[in-house]
């Protein structure tokens, strides 16, 4: 049956009104997120559960982490796709805000944490923090003569026996850049073709460098906090080192919430901001993944941290994003690649 022209402008209306609405839905929500699905995904969920809006997210895998939805984003910038980017480290944001893909978004849960740790526009906030550790097993490393310094990587006692990932990726990208923000090219440069020289393994993942330390493979590796916390809840007989708590300190790394600009969902977006730096999603964050809360009221799990414990590696997060795109070139080159 042939409808007449004002029903059809009345149905072409209602669907225009439908798009604008599922385009600007309450009830959906989209996050792209390189933090670790198995600790990232029960937030999700309990913001789901709590504000009845949908979660539709989007992982990164482990041997591509923070590499996979970054360049994701980058390659949906005319037509975004995301509300929000939950990055697992506070480097990688900054690659969308030169790009002008960020949102700057004061969110009102941001007054509860460190102002070093996030931006004062609020195009990044930082939440529950890592840190890039050296995970040792005891059974091959004798009583007293424990790692105490990233540079013993390099060290040619220790050849063939320790292990990094991929610099190529995740969270040993940015651990390499900071290194060449802070000692300079040439010195970095050395420091790497050192690990080189004395044998190290290349592990895929931080994840990878955790399993080669626990199974005797390695004597000790450099890896995160969550992973080796995770060797330690396993009954792992191993020790976690905060290295160079006597110079350099210890990298500390954030996750960091964006907003996205021309998202799909504007104000759901903003809700899962702000659910995402609430004390709450700390504490789970703390709880679940050994990561370090940045407010004071959040109570400390056994065996976690606080920033404010440990000596932290003075870094400009910003300088560092510039560097780590600086280098890859570099660094594949490194890598053999």
């Amino acid at each position: 049956m042939r409808l007449p022209p004002s029903a059809r402008a009345v149905l072409a209306l209602g669907a225009l009104a439908l798009g604008a609405c599922s385009r600007g839905s309450t009830r959906e929500v989209v996050v792209y997120t390189s933090v670790d699905q198995v600790f990232s995904e029960p937030v999700l969920r309990a913001f789901e559960s709590e504000s009845g809006t949908r979660v539709r997210a989007v992982f990164d895998t482990e041997e591509r982490k923070s590499t996979g939805v970054l360049n994701r984003l980058i390659a949906e910038a005319s037509h975004p796709r995301a509300d929000v980017f939950w990055s697992g480290d506070p480097v990688r944001p900054f690659l969308l805000i030169k790009r002008s893909l960020v949102e700057p978004y004061l969110s009102p849960q941001a007054q509860g944490l460190p102002t070093g740790l996030r931006a004062s526009d609020g195009s990044w906030t930082g939440m529950a923090a890592r840190a890039r550790v050296l995970l040792v097993n005891r059974k091959l490393v004798p009583a007293g003569e424990t790692p105490r310094s990233i540079r013993d990587l390099a060290d040619p006692r220790w050849k063939g026996k320790g292990a990094i990932a991929n610099p190529l990726f995740g969270t040993t990208t940015m651990h390499v850049a900071a290194l060449f923000v802070r000692w300079g090219e040439p010195s970095a440069r050395a420091f790497l073709d050192s690990l080189k020289a004395n044998g190290i393994r290349i592990a895929s993942s931080n994840g990878e460098v955790k399993r080669l330390v626990v199974a005797g493979e390695v004597a000790f590796g450099l890896t995160d906090t969550d992973d080796a916390n995770e060797a330690a809840r396993e009954g792992a007989d191993v020790e976690v080192v905060f290295p160079d708590a006597e110079e350099l300190g210890t990298l500390v790394m954030p996750t960091a919430v964006v907003l996205m600009a021309n998202r799909p969902h504007p104000e759901a977006g903003k809700r899962l901001v702000d659910y995402l730096l609430s004390p709450e999603a700390e504490r789970r964050m703390a709880e679940a993944a050994a990561h370090m809360p940045l407010r004071t009221g959040v109570a400390t799990p056994l065996g976690v941290k606080r920033v404010s414990d440990i000596r932290a590696m003075e870094v400009d997060y910003a300088r560092v994003a510039e560097e780590m795109e600086r280098i890859q070139p570099w660094l594949r080159q490194w890598a053999g690649l």
